[in-house]
């Protein structure tokens, strides 16, 4: 889809308004179908609200963001398909199934294959039938398992586990390095030094992947896929900061947020001397490993060595609290 942004008018505004409006995001101040100031302040908070790049832009994401929210567990039947069911009901749905050990892979809001595989297996737990559908049968057997339970939902489980079973050395560990490529520019900006990284990194005795090569820029989604095929342990991604991105950023959305991202995301701020917080952008959302996003205004090898340094006191951390 097309971008829309300040200046822009039409049918398309209109709809972007009225969906801002339903989810409590005021434009009042621009008139009907026209993007001012309003409808982009308003965007932007929505967008923060959902951990998205707070640009007040409508891009792909913002928009997929903006229907899915438009979406409550059980006002419509949920089941597999291509392309995959999205929304707010299909991350309530993941998140109750996980409380109840019913593993759907992390709460991203997507209905896929694990997704579809918890759904079965708490509909053969609960003596229901075995379609693959999220009705009114299942949504009421879900309300009903909820009000005796208080667990915490099997991504939390995972999470705490990886922590666990952190190894005291990086050697061995399998690190996917991801340089953004939202543009050109970007593109080129993260190329070397994800390079160097990947090297810092290898040098200690890890495996490296890169996510794409030097002439290439597929999607987040796209990297984000191929590091969950690659089964890697940890993901680091750099990205050119732009306006208000730059800080180290670890997946946190409404629904669901990754401690292990954060503790990670926590030591490699420390060494940068920036902050950090939570994103629900795709590279953070699709992956299944930790992962975290470097967004710095420009890369050089001292900010590089930095990142690096993040990383391995990550497992120097857990050496010392073993032998400590």
């Amino acid at each position: 889809m097309r971008l829309y942004r300040s200046g822009d008018d039409g049918e398309a505004v209109r709809d972007i308004q009225d969906r801002l409006v339903a989810l409590g995001f005021s434009t009042a101040g621009d008139t009907t179908g026209n993007f001012g100031e309003a409808t982009a302040d308003a965007v932007a908070s929505f967008q923060d609200k959902r951990g998205l790049w707070s640009d007040g832009i409508v891009g792909p994401d913002t928009w997929r963001a903006l229907v899915s929210a438009g979406y409550t567990l059980g006002s419509r039947i949920l089941y597999h398909r291509v392309p995959m069911m999205r929304g707010d009901d299909v991350a309530e749905l993941q998140r109750q199934l996980n409380s109840l050990g019913f593993d759907t892979g992390n709460v991203d809001g997507i209905f896929g294959p694990d997704t579809l595989a918890g759904l079965l297996e708490f509909q053969s737990n609960r003596g229901l039938a075995e379609d693959g559908l999220t009705g009114t049968e299942v949504v009421a057997e879900l309300a009903l398992m909820a009000k005796v339970t208080g667990k915490h939902g099997r991504e939390v489980v995972r999470d705490h586990e990886w922590l666990e079973n952190l190894p005291t050395s990086i050697a061995g560990q399998r690190i996917y390095v991801d340089a953004f490529c939202r543009d050109e520019a970007e593109a080129s900006a993260t190329w070397d030094p994800s390079v160097l990284l990947s090297t810092i990194i290898q040098s200690q005795g890890a495996t490296v992947f890169l996510s794409r090569s030097i002439d290439t820029a597929p999607t987040e989604r796209v990297r984000a896929l191929r590091a969950n095929r690659l089964g890697v342990d940890i993901v680091l991604s750099i990205c050119k900061a732009r306006d208000d991105e730059t800080g180290v950023y670890f997946f946190a959305s409404e629904h669901s947020s990754s401690a292990a991202g954060r503790i990670l995301a926590e030591h490699i701020a420390d060494v940068l001397g920036t902050s950090h917080s939570g994103r629900a952008i795709p590279i953070l959302k699709n992956t299944r490993s930790p992962a975290v996003v470097i967004a710095m205004p420009e890369f050089n090898d001292g900010t590089t060595a930095a990142t690096a340094q993040g990383l391995l006191d990550l497992y120097a951390a857990e050496r010392n609290k073993r032998n400590g």
